[in-house]
């Protein structure tokens, strides 16, 4: 769906986008992580056509979208960190606005604003003033207003910002169902837990560059090379623990109470299974046998952090 190839933009003596590849498949929904000035929004901008770009190529349904830039934004639909909204206008009046810039009228467009409204969860709220709805709501008409042309890109920049946990989840569920329409969206956001659970990949990038990328599971697997079971029986531990010393992928090992212990593990599934199925041959009731991952948000600051290290 969108393939970005060695794209570059500065500032300036300042690389805001320094060689960047992504490719977001049809579909899906993609996660674009990175600490402010990584160079999200301006990758997002150029990809939208608000941007131009010195180098590099972005291409959208397999257009050229910096050849072609009247011929994709039909495509797009881009929701700013920052928005405007017209606060005198009532919500179907704003709508009916975007709607009327893309030529639709009649009863098309009010059957489109019925329809909006109802997916971002605003239907009663269609009489009301802009300037009178909560930071939330005002996030979800903007993205209405974004859907208005029914592109097949959604591009999001911090669609979340600013919103309660309610408002979150209201969001999470509308993107979930724009996914099963088969809308391809790619967001940013701080809301690192949220994410991981929307995205089917994601990409880091720190200093305008890609610094890893994949599955939210492979992204975790390259961040933590050593895992840590967490193994709780119903009696015995001391033999469990005496079990697990005999496995060199298994390093330090620690006992918490009396029925549960923890060890630092560097092995495939397959040794996994080979310590399970160990236990049990030694007759050790096993209450629970799991691996203890980190979570995006840990992924993040060690993947950022490690690279501040190194500079």
């Amino acid at each position: 769906m969108l393939e970005i190839k060695d794209l570059v933009k500065s500032y300036g003596s300042f690389k805001a986008v320094d060689n960047l590849n992504l490719h977001v498949k049809k579909g899906e929904i993609f996660g674009f992580v990175g600490p402010n000035g990584a160079g999200k929004t301006t990758t997002m901008k150029i990809v939208s056509g608000l941007l131009d770009c010195e180098n590099g190529e972005v291409f959208i349904d397999g257009v050229d979208a910096i050849k072609n830039r009247r011929e994709v934004k039909r495509k797009i639909g881009y929701m700013p960190d920052f928005f405007g909204v017209y606060d005198d206008l009532k919500v179907d009046e704003y709508l009916e606005f975007y709607a009327s810039i893309y030529g639709i009228e009649g009863k098309e467009k009010d059957e489109l604003i019925n329809d909006l409204l109802e997916l971002v969860n605003l239907s009663h709220k269609k009489d009301a003033y802009v300037d009178d709805l909560s930071r939330g709501m005002k996030q979800r008409l903007c993205l209405a207003r974004c859907l208005v042309h029914n592109p097949s890109l959604l591009i999001l920049d911090e669609p979340a910002s600013g919103m309660d946990p309610k408002a979150r989840i209201e969001m999470k569920n509308i993107l979930r169902t724009l996914k099963e329409m088969g809308k391809t969206i790619i967001i940013s956001s701080h809301i690192l837990p949220e994410l991981a659970e929307l995205c089917t990949n994601l990409v880091i990038i720190q200093n305008g560059k890609a610094v890893t990328s994949g599955t939210v599971e492979e992204v975790m697997d390259k961040a933590y090379k050593t895992k840590f079971i967490r193994l709780k029986v119903l009696k015995d531990v001391e033999s469990a623990i005496k079990l697990l010393k005999e496995y060199v992928e298994i390093g330090e090992i620690k006992k918490i109470g009396s029925n549960v212990a923890t060890a630092s593990f560097s092995g495939s599934e397959e040794v996994m299974c080979n310590i399970l199925e160990g236990l049990i041959k030694e007759n050790i009731k096993v209450v629970s046998f799991n691996t203890i991952d980190g979570n995006l948000e840990e992924v993040f600051m060690k993947v950022i952090g490690g690279d501040d290290n190194e500079k």
